[in-house]
């Protein structure tokens, strides 16, 4: 593949074409971390609503530590998964007592919070410090398994390993913070696991799904 052109071409789409969200708008690694714990299995519209009333209540990651856990709790209910609320009231005292307050800088000290794992360390990385780390989230291997025609299962051990190494080859080093983004909001408006818009992709001539026309639906 020519990896120069795909980076390219979705990193322009991407810039064009993406929803307009408020954590895209922002490059404080405490904003994006609630973000990201507020949409693991929560759609982008209901997520909405929660993020701007916790980081409207929340603006700093010390008055979230401080937070009595009834009140953090009151603010995620409707949404579900409570140890999710749970983990960023604990991981907010880590960052208090480990970190200094200062929400850490680098993929290790991001990945030891609690509630963090491997791709919620990458994806605040990458876009909070533009640190070269490949996001690897359902919509990303949807993306990377249709372009690659590449029909290994992703609910394996090898699968997942084989899937993180591809996004990693990928990966645009120097620009990791758009690309990232770029390849999941191409899997989550274009390349759907449904009716996938292969017609508006703008990498379609290098997608060997759509070229061996095996897109699987």
């Amino acid at each position: 593949m020519n990896t120069q052109y795909f980076h390219k071409e979705l990193s322009e789409w991407f810039l064009s074409h993406h929803r307009v969200l408020p954590w895209r708008e922002t490059d404080d690694p405490y904003k994006i971390w609630i973000s990201e714990i507020i949409l693991q299995q929560t759609r982008v519209a209901q997520g909405y609503e929660y993020y701007m009333r916790f980081v409207e209540h929340f603006p700093e990651v010390g008055q979230l530590a401080q937070a009595d856990e009834k009140e953090v709790l009151l603010l995620w209910q409707g949404l579900g998964y409570y140890s999710r609320a749970r983990n960023l009231h604990a991981a907010a005292r880590q960052i208090i007592e480990k970190f200094g307050g200062r929400f850490p800088t680098n993929y290790t000290d991001i990945h030891s919070l609690k509630g963090v794992g491997d791709y919620t360390a990458s994806a605040i990385a990458s876009f909070a410090y533009n640190a070269p780390y490949a996001v690897l989230d359902g919509n990303v291997y949807r993306v990377l398994s249709r372009m690659l025609d590449d029909e290994t299962p992703i609910d394996t051990t090898y699968g997942k390993k084989h899937f993180q190494e591809c996004a990693n080859q990928l990966l645009d080093t120097d620009n990791s913070r758009v690309y990232n983004q770029a390849v999941m909001e191409l899997g989550a408006i274009c390349c759907t696991p449904l009716s996938p818009q292969c017609a508006r992709c703008p990498v379609n001539t290098l997608c060997k799904a759509h070229l061996h026309n095996t897109v699987r639906l």
